[in-house]
């Protein structure tokens, strides 16, 4: 037996040929075919030989038409006849496996008819949640630009050139030769101003400044720094001078003259207050000829400075020492060099004071600069105007009394010394100098000092209950 099998075609069974003739329709009261795709109806598909046939198909071509059809449908055709009103209901008509067109069709449900209402809340949050995105970038954008293209409203650049004889004026002119003194030596530091004398390099500043300094550092306004030396100074009028070497381009101040001042004049005041250099301060002559006496702290009286100063509200604290004191023509009118603090215990002790200005400074007068750093560029050392005698320091009337012995037991009237060529004898009260009232010993210092040697002074002296006028010419001795 081979693995094909041999078939007759003229014992193949009925059912698994096509029908020659048109299917009768089913009676009506015979239930439809149920549908079965698969095959698995029992009673309609043979486990061997597949689907059976409807025992309702007629397969003779020549039987006579079954009476309960209400309907012969042509399979080749489509065509179906009209139905016999007494045939009974309608009956749908039977699917034929040989078909041109298949009767059956796959159920895909309904075709969505428009927008469900789920897709038309999905799409307008869709919307709303874009929109506020886009508005919320909009807005932060907008205000970024907004910010950044704020304006408000300003005055237009204007020149920057200022009046000469204004306060800014005056700065932009000195500055450039206004300088900051940092010093160390003598067991610690300081921080003092100096200006700018000549081309050469000297520099003007107060004789504190440098005393003990063993370094000495300058600092112009540029902010450049170099080495300086020492010139020579002098303690009673508490000036001195340095040098610095090899700077070019120096600016030197104009020098004016202290006995054009008058009270109520402006001043500018320029130096580096608790080392805060190029600090410009503004203010007016207060007063002329204050005397004042500073230092001390030797004890022996040799580095006592006498000072008959002008005074100024000008502000001026530690660090503004050495600086120049400025007129509204930027010339130099006189040298800072002290200030008067507040008293703390009330009592006016000099440890009791506290530092810091009140509007009390004085500056010593720039004539008397100008002499003493003359000198002292010239010799290294400056000299002193005196009169030849040696005062009473503790007498406390009003007036400056001629004491009767010097320290070194000698007559308290030098010899053939300048007070003694003018009459001046031991115990006689000096009460002006000038025709300007003197309160006591260190006020007639201040006066003579004031002058230069060689100058005559026309001095009040009282003696014996009486007054007379004594004309004197200054004598010379070597400062300290």
């Amino acid at each position: 037996m081979s693995d094909s099998q041999q078939t007759d075609a003229s014992r193949a069974p009925q059912w698994w040929s096509r029908p020659d003739g048109p299917a009768k329709a089913r009676p009506a009261e015979v239930p439809p075919q149920r549908s079965d795709p698969e095959g698995s109806d029992p009673q309609r598909s043979d486990p061997e030989h597949g689907p059976l046939s409807d025992p309702y198909t007629a397969s003779d071509p020549n039987a006579a038409p079954d009476p309960y059809a209400a309907t012969v449908v042509d399979a080749e055709a489509g065509t179906g006849a009209e139905v016999d009103p007494d045939a009974g209901p309608e009956v749908a008509p039977r699917y034929d496996p040989w078909a041109a067109r298949p009767l059956h069709v796959v159920d895909r449900g309904r075709e969505p008819r428009g927008f469900r209402m789920w897709r038309v809340v999905a799409l307008a949050v869709g919307v709303a949640l874009l929109a506020g995105g886009v508005g919320g970038f909009l807005g932060v954008l907008a205000e970024r630009r907004s910010s950044t293209r704020l304006e408000l409203p300003q005055a237009a650049v204007d020149s920057k050139g200022r009046a000469p004889d204004s306060v800014a004026g005056i700065a932009a002119s000195a500055l450039p030769g206004v300088v900051t003194l940092h010093v160390s030596g003598g067991g610690g530091s300081g921080t003092g101003t100096g200006f700018v004398l000549d081309p050469q390099g000297h520099i003007l500043t107060n004789n504190h400044v440098v005393a003990d300094a063993k370094d000495i550092t300058v600092t112009f306004s540029t902010g450049e720094s170099v080495p300086a030396t020492l010139v020579g100074r002098d303690g009673g009028y508490d000036l001195a001078v340095v040098k610095v070497e090899g700077v070019r381009g120096l600016r030197p101040l104009t020098l004016g003259n202290s006995e054009n001042v008058k009270v109520g004049d402006p001043v500018v005041a320029i130096g580096a207050p608790f080392d805060l250099s190029n600090t410009v301060t503004a203010g007016i002559i207060s007063a002329t000829g204050r005397p004042i006496t500073a230092g001390g702290d030797k004890g022996d009286g040799s580095d006592i400075s006498y000072v008959d100063a002008l005074q100024t509200d000008a502000p001026i604290n530690p660090g503004n020492s050495g600086g120049p004191l400025l007129d509204a023509r930027a010339h130099v009118v006189g040298i800072n060099s002290a200030i008067r603090g507040a008293d703390k215990s009330g009592d006016g002790d000099e440890e009791d004071r506290q530092s810091g200005s009140i509007g009390l400074g004085f500056a010593i007068p720039v004539n008397q600069g100008k002499r003493v750093a003359e000198e002292l560029i010239g010799t290294g050392h400056a000299t002193h105007p005196v009169i030849g005698v040696t005062l009473d320091m503790q007498y406390k009337g009003d007036g400056a009394r001629v004491g009767t012995k010097a320290a070194d037991g000698k007559p308290a009237v030098v010899a053939d010394g300048p007070g003694a060529r003018a009459g001046i004898k031991a115990g006689d009260v000096i009460t002006k100098v000038d025709g300007q009232r003197v309160h006591g010993g260190d006020e007639l210092i201040i006066k003579i000092r004031a002058h230069r040697p060689g100058d005559s002074l026309n001095l009040t002296v009282l003696r014996d209950g009486g007054e007379r006028t004594l004309d004197v010419v200054l004598g010379s001795a070597d400062g300290s």
